[in-house]
């Protein structure tokens, strides 16, 4: 099996005056940490790098963001299994290393396909505001039959906060009023992942919609 820099060799092809293709590509991949923080990597950094010139890192770019088309073919238009690790492995590269909480919403038909992905809000470093209303209204605009949301945590931690628990419990209650489904809600961190379905919390929400409806 070829090693990361033998693989980057031959996306580079070549290297640059007294530095081969593999030299190129092991002096980036000290200088940006690995693969995924080369991946990452903002165009500004890249372009300070010797060899590096604007061709490549577009076509770097490419590769990174055809991987990500690859993966969401991998799940749309195919019936939702309810499976955090399916959304996780479509989104944790994508997610993992932004700097700023991201919330997708992931709208799925009457027969649980996956019909689209919609970066919903951004946030700070720290948190992200969500609206129920302004997601409920987005999720008629593409006549979602059921929801899923996913969000990153900058900290790495896929931890749930008391607000990431409060807004989850909002935003099933609110799809529950307009004949919606939420699935699960994933909350993507360094290489980790929290489920509130897997977690049995999504249940509980259904359950306390239902006792609060029959009040």
């Amino acid at each position: 099996m070829l090693s990361d820099a033998e693989l980057l060799a031959i996306f580079l092809r070549a290297g640059v005056k007294g530095k081969s293709a593999i030299g190129l590509a092991q002096e980036l991949l000290s200088t940006f940490g690995s693969l995924r923080g080369l991946y990452a990597a903002p165009v500004e950094e890249l372009q300070t790098v010797l060899g590096l010139g604007n061709a490549k890192i577009a076509q770097l770019k490419a590769v990174v963001e055809l991987s990500k088309r690859y993966l969401l073919e991998g799940i749309q238009n195919r019936p939702y299994l309810e499976c955090s690790d399916d959304i996780y492995k479509l989104l944790y590269q994508e997610m993992r290393d932004l700097d700023r909480e991201v919330f997708k919403v992931i709208m799925l038909n009457g027969r649980n396909e996956v019909v689209s992905i919609v970066d919903a809000f951004q946030g700070t470093l720290t948190a992200s505001a969500i609206y129920p209303r302004e997601v409920v209204k987005l999720a008629l605009r593409h006549s979602a039959a059921a929801l899923v949301f996913a969000h990153n945590h900058p900290s790495g931690k896929a931890v749930p906060s008391d607000e990431d628990k409060r807004i989850t419990r909002d935003l099933v209650f609110a799809a529950r009023v307009m004949g919606m489904k939420v699935h699960d809600h994933v909350i993507i961190g360094n290489n980790e992942k929290f489920s509130f379905a897997d977690a049995g919390l999504i249940d509980q929400y259904d359950a306390e919609f239902d006792r609060r409806s029959a009040e």
